[in-house]
């Protein structure tokens, strides 16, 4: 969403309360099978006991259209699913529409959240069983070809991108990070020659991974961010065996 998109905040003004519920995959998949705007069951509230109970009824006929696939005409989808009432627990949630015309609408507010579980029946466990021996089939099946295939697509080269990810990884997977205080002396003995360096330089003299010894740098030196030495590093003064410019100029004075 830009932040320039508009939003119809009719809902708000209305103060539209809405339910979130979760839903079983087949439940939602029955729901597609049925027909333009038409009913798909019915959400019945009654009191048991003095306590508010929640339940949804699928239509008849949806329950008649098979499951998974309808590998097994007889099979019915559950038709009862009660639900499980949970608090919003202090979130703010909303919900929000998309018409053809891209316009973006609030629904409402959310005030509860459930979720939508069948009665456990022995109708319920053929499904699930049937569910899962689905879900055990391979996605992809060997074949053998009397004839080599010539009508396939060329493979797409390698994004630029993605070969130097993989020039940068193989490079640093190389490197073994070293012990701390080790590193240290082959820093401190670099900045003895010199007083600045880029990172790729410290790399090249330390052999470290880039990450862990911008960690070290971080506690014994300082990023040149600008001026005449930008994108270098150097000691912070506690850890300098020279001085610097400014401070050969304070001491002259």
């Amino acid at each position: 969403m830009s932040d320039k998109t508009e939003v119809n905040l009719t809902g708000v003004k209305q103060s539209k309360g809405v339910w979130l519920v979760k839903v079983p995959k087949y439940l939602s998949l029955q729901w597609d099978k049925a027909t333009e705007k038409g009913e798909v069951g019915k959400i019945i509230i009654g009191k048991k006991q003095g306590k508010t109970e929640v339940r949804f009824s699928l239509n008849e006929e949806l329950t008649a259209l098979g499951a998974v696939g309808e590998q097994d005409a007889s099979l019915q989808v559950p038709r009862d699913h009660p639900f499980t009432m949970h608090t919003v627990g202090g979130q703010t949630m909303a919900v929000f529409s998309q018409s053809n015309a891209d316009e973006i609408s609030l629904e409402g507010m959310v005030v509860h959240r459930a979720e939508c579980r069948p009665v456990v029946n022995d109708n319920y466990m053929k499904l699930k069983k049937l569910q899962i021996k689905a879900s055990t089939k391979p996605q992809r099946l060997s074949q053998q070809l009397e004839r080599a295939v010539t009508t396939v697509f060329k493979p797409v080269a390698n994004h630029d991108f993605n070969v130097e990810h993989e020039k940068k990884k193989k490079s640093e997977g190389k490197m073994v990070r070293a012990e701390w205080q080790v590193v240290l002396d082959m820093l401190f003995s670099a900045f003895e020659k010199h007083q600045y360096y880029n990172i790729k330089d410290l790399v090249d003299i330390t052999k470290q991974p880039v990450t862990y010894l911008k960690e070290i740098m971080r506690e014994i030196g300082t990023y040149n961010s600008k001026g005449a030495h930008k994108s270098t590093w150097e000691l912070k003064p506690e850890y300098r065996h020279y001085q610097s410019a400014e401070e050969e100029e304070m001491q002259t004075a």
